[in-house]
């Protein structure tokens, strides 16, 4: 689907959490359900758990978006990187829900409502800085996914985006309409 012409900041940052949502979800796709809960080393977060990690900042920062703030009280954060859910299913399932939270807070605003105040932490944003912070946040942890999915997928992989060695024919399909970067 080729790209559309916006001029609603709320409409594109909404079109961006969807694009880094499905890369996400294409990359996960590409690995067999025990490489989700895999590691690199000792210190590396696995698939699942940056899935819970971002589930769980999700959930806290879309819940309520405008009147409490972000940082709920109930969020455990340093528990979002141990025992993720046990399954791919599960996983998934609350992958949804984080994204679910997400898209209910943002889908009603409009570009007036980018002044208003929100609190992260003590810490009054307006609601454009509160979703700039994401929109870097978000794409850091699906590049992380990628990584790690493309690794475990190794000869198996099929690119996200533009293939090695077919730079002009992807060029080509963006000109005619038919691809976009988004």
């Amino acid at each position: 689907m080729a790209l559309q012409f916006a001029t609603s900041y709320i409409e594109d940052a909404i079109a961006v959490f969807r694009y880094y949502k499905k890369l996400a979800e294409r990359a996960m796709a590409q690995v067999a359900d025990g490489q989700l809960f895999e590691t690199l080393d000792d210190e590396a977060n696995s698939i699942a758990i940056i899935a819970k990690h971002m589930a769980g900042n999700m959930r806290s920062r879309w819940t309520d978006f405008l009147t409490t703030d972000e940082e709920k009280p109930s969020r455990n954060r340093d528990g979002e990187f141990v025992d993720p859910a046990p399954t791919r299913a599960a996983l998934l399932a609350e992958w949804e829900s984080g994204w679910e939270c997400l898209f209910q807070a943002i889908e009603p605003l409009t570009d007036a409502d980018l002044g208003r105040p929100v609190t992260i932490r003590g810490e009054a944003h307006s609601v454009m800085q509160a979703i700039n912070r994401q929109l870097a946040h978000y794409p850091h942890h699906v590049g992380q996914i990628v990584l790690l999915a493309k690794h475990f997928a190794c000869d198996r992989w099929e690119s996200l985006s533009v293939p090695r060695n077919r730079s002009e024919e992807f060029n080509r399909k963006v000109a005619a309409g038919e691809a976009s970067q988004r």
